[in-house]
């Protein structure tokens, strides 16, 4: 629903349009990827769906024709006059709506191909708000577009923002570094990286040196742009890279500006506008006299407008704005308060590292206990393990566990393949005598929805199953998300007290955010395991956290904050 209801805004825009419509049609789009509530149950509730904010009578009838075509009349109509390859166009530097129109209407241009031959054979010189210039300037930003469509991992593009914060302090004016943007915010993948630095160097009268510096950032393959305190640039990999070099005096006003997503930011603004203020990335201001109220830091920034500090992960305009001004924002999830990883492969299947250097490593990053759940026999070409070498495994955890002598527990377990038909890929007796018993699908992608969801819904009537891993098999920038009826899926596993996991490994950050808060509203329990297949891989538990603090989850939401007593006592349980 939400890309569709995005398409018909681009091609209204295309065409034209009213800005009244173009504006509800994106409002639609951006209340149904944030929303919880299950559309298809209620799709045909009219009522219901205006319940939702940002959907009116006039969307609420769109939504049904989704619903029930699969496709909306505004967007089928649309395309009877543009082609859906002409929304690509609008996303080239300097591109609008009036321009993609102009080069339809003038050569029939309608995807970048065509463009680019178009700019070759010198056809663009000629037509009006066109030119030799603008036409280079398209060429080269056809390049940049195929170059950057790409979008990077989270711990990627973390990495690259460490590095380059530990160049740029490396230079004696400058203090700090702190990352903004998507990557601050904890999105899952990251287009761009804004770095946002401040100290003595970067004071008005100082900052050309600093920029030199930055500038000479030896991974730089391209150089964007050099302004008095902003260089912009790409690496190696085509990671776009924005630094901002700011006076201490504005710092706060910045780093909240370009960590905001636009929708947050805007409702920021328009809160500060009704107060008397006017808020800019330089401080937040009266507008009788034009004073500065704050700018140093962002809680002051916050509190001059009356609201709690938000988190950077919850400025989505998802609610924190009213949260913080009812007092009433979660306190969030933090990466010290994880007990324990459940889910750890070893060298008894795909993993590098034996049981005991894993107990070792956890033990090292002060967790109370690991489980070890190596894979089962289905996945034959990683060395999975079958019912006898089960058994012998859970002698080899024990015998492990037995060597920590108490400073960390270690649980027997298993992740177990859930076959085509949903049967668990190991019998039950062995199953039986398992700690921790973790149901994933790894094969047969391409099922229906409902082959699908009802094979997860028979795994799941499985007694012995406790946590369902990875649960929609997405595998960022790589695979998308089976088809399955999730809600259907939640809805009984809060029933039958199986546990959700919310795989922490970069590649999968599965379940989203989204789900994560529908699966707390449904009353599902939750895990944030690591999925970790060499010692390395503990540390990227803090992506999960992230996500879980994304979806507005506390401490007491997840069931690896509890100690492990506890947290055997709740798998398949209510407790």
């Amino acid at each position: 629903m939400c890309r569709l209801l995005a398409e018909t805004a681009d091609l209204l825009e295309i065409s034209g349009g009213d800005s009244f419509r173009i504006r509800s049609y994106r409002n639609a789009a951006e209340a149904v990827e944030s929303t919880t509530l299950e559309l298809s149950a209620i799709a045909e509730d009219a009522k219901k769906l205006q319940e939702i904010p940002g959907i009116g009578k006039a969307m609420a009838a769109n939504l049904l024709a989704i619903e029930r075509t699969g496709t909306l009349p505004m967007r089928e109509e649309l395309l009877t006059k543009y082609k859906a390859t002409m929304l690509e166009l609008l996303r080239l530097p300097g591109m609008g709506p009036k321009s993609v129109n102009s080069l339809w209407q003038a050569l029939g241009i309608a995807d970048i191909d065509a463009l680019e031959a178009a700019i070759d054979a010198g056809k663009l010189e000629t037509l009006p708000r066109f030119g030799k210039k603008q036409a280079e300037k398209l060429k080269k930003g056809i390049a940049e577009y195929r170059r950057n469509s790409s979008r990077f991992h989270i711990d990627e593009a973390e990495l690259a923002a460490e590095k380059i914060a530990a160049y740029l302090t490396s230079f004696p004016g400058i203090n700090s570094v702190t990352p903004a943007g998507s990557l601050r915010r904890g999105r899952e993948t990251v287009g761009d990286i804004d770095l946002l630095a401040t100290g003595p160097g970067c004071e008005e009268n100082c900052v050309s040196s600093a920029v030199e510096y930055a500038v000479a950032y030896p991974p730089i393959v391209d150089i964007l742009a050099k302004g008095q305190n902003k260089v912009s640039f790409r690496l190696r990999n085509g990671l776009q890279v924005d630094v901002r070099l700011l006076p201490r005096a504005s710092y706060g006003a910045a780093l909240q500006y370009f960590t905001g997503s636009k929708t947050h930011n805007v409702a920021l603004r328009q809160r500060a506008l009704k107060q008397g203020y006017t808020l800019s990335e330089y401080a937040l201001a009266r507008l009788d006299d034009g004073s500065v109220v704050a700018g140093a830091t962002e809680v002051e920034i916050y509190a001059a407008l009356g609201l709690d500090w938000i988190a950077p992960e919850l400025r989505e305009n998802y609610g924190e704005l009213e949260a913080a001004a009812e007092h009433r924002l979660p306190e969030l999830i933090e990466p010290t308060d994880i007990r324990g990883d459940v889910h750890m492969h070893t060298d008894a299947s795909d993993g590098r590292n034996t049981i005991r250097a894993m107990a070792d490593a956890a033990l090292a990053r002060g967790y109370e206990y690991i489980a070890i759940t190596d894979h089962s026999k289905n996945l034959a070409m990683i060395n999975g393990l079958d019912d006898r070498r089960a058994l012998e495994h859970i002698v080899r955890i024990k015998q492990v566990d037995s060597e920590m002598e108490g400073r960390l527990r270690v649980l027997s377990g298993i992740e177990v393949d859930i076959l085509n038909n949903g049967e668990l890929d190991l019998s039950n007796d062995v199953l039986a005598q398992m700690d921790v018993v973790i149901g994933s699908v790894h094969s047969l992608f391409n099922q229906t929805e409902e082959q699908m969801t009802e094979r997860m819904l028979r795994a799941m009537e499985n007694p012995y199953l406790r946590i369902l891993g990875h649960p929609t098999g997405r595998l960022l920038l790589r695979r998308e998300p089976y088809k399955l009826n999730l809600p259907k899926i939640l809805r009984r596993a809060a029933e039958l007290g199986v546990t959700m996991e919310h795989n922490a490994y970069p590649d999968r950050l599965d379940l989203c955010d989204r789900d994560l808060r529908l699966a707390k509203e449904m009353g599902v329990r939750i895990v944030v395991n690591t999925d970790a297949h060499q010692i390395s891989h503990l540390e990227k538990m803090r992506f999960g956290v992230l996500q879980l603090r994304r979806a507005w989850l506390t401490k007491e939401d997840v069931l690896n904050t509890r100690d492990a007593s506890s947290l055997l006592a709740a798998l398949r349980t209510n407790a």
